[in-house]
């Protein structure tokens, strides 16, 4: 029997909010489980390269990244942002260690090659990236790894990589060795039939179902690339996989049904 192990990914907003951070990785800390944490960036990339001068561009909602953007995120993701994480962490006794995927060839991605648009110092990952033997090792020493969204090629280059991708891909690659659920937390109660309506949770969304909510236009664009990525874990042999708020991240460890699941 596999052993359990949760990856659970956390986004910008709640890097924001100190308060809310410190009721999440409260609520994080007490699972008893194997676990793993990836996380965003929020806003304070854009704020320092407001502060430095450096214009930030955005294509489709996605940040082109330039040398220059690169150096800030980089020390914003992987060092700021994900230091500060490991030491609140270890404040509640949970032993954390911090990674960019450079780190120990955790993470080797490729550059994206778009045939359009050029993103820059931006990464893509596949499953076979993840360097799942030397992960489970640090696992099985009941160290807690912490992931930035900054990844590398083996050919000395950092890049910027969507923290959604990395979750979901660090999920499937560890699909089998572990029991993985994987848990999109953010800052809505799950996948909402209405945007605007709190309440209109759909408990649960199949690959169809995604394609017509898609097709409809009834999907904001911050909640697609969550959803692409979840049907792309449990296509993958991920076990379960779940949209939930970050503020009910205990009650669904303990009861299993808040959010949203997705399936095939």
């Amino acid at each position: 029997m596999k052993q359990k192990i949760y990856i659970i990914k956390i986004g910008g907003a709640l890097i924001d909010d100190e308060k809310l951070l410190n009721e999440f990785l409260e609520q994080f800390s007490e699972i008893s489980e194997k676990k793993i944490l990836v996380h965003g960036g929020g806003k304070l990339a854009t704020t320092l390269a407001d502060k430095l001068g450096v214009e930030q561009k955005m294509i489709n909602g996605r940040r082109i990244t330039d040398k220059d953007t690169l150096d800030i995120v980089a020390m914003v993701y992987a060092g700021s942002i994900n230091k500060n994480i490991v030491a609140k962490l270890q404040q509640k006794n949970c032993n954390a260690i911090g990674f960019s995927g450079a780190d120990g060839n955790i993470i080797q991605a490729k550059k994206r090659n778009h045939p359009e648009i050029d993103f820059g110092f931006v990464g893509d990952i596949e499953k076979e990236s993840i360097n799942e033997k030397l992960l489970s090792e640090f696992i099985n020493l009941d160290l807690i790894p912490v992931f930035s969204a900054i990844t590398h090629d083996k050919k000395g280059n950092l890049l910027n990589t969507n923290a959604d991708t990395i979750a979901s891909v660090i999920a499937q690659a560890l699909s089998g060795i572990y029991d993985v659920e994987l848990l999109y937390c953010f800052d809505k109660e799950g996948v909402l039939g209405d945007v605007e309506d709190p309440k209109s949770v759909i408990p649960s969304v199949s690959e169809d179902e995604f394609s017509v909510l898609k097709r409809e236009g009834k999907l904001h664009k911050g909640i697609l690339p969550k959803l692409e990525n979840a049907l792309a874990a449990v296509k993958n042999n991920v076990n379960k996989v779940f949209l939930i708020k970050e503020t009910q991240l205990k009650n669904h460890i303990e009861n299993h049904h808040a959010g949203t699941e997705i399936y095939l």
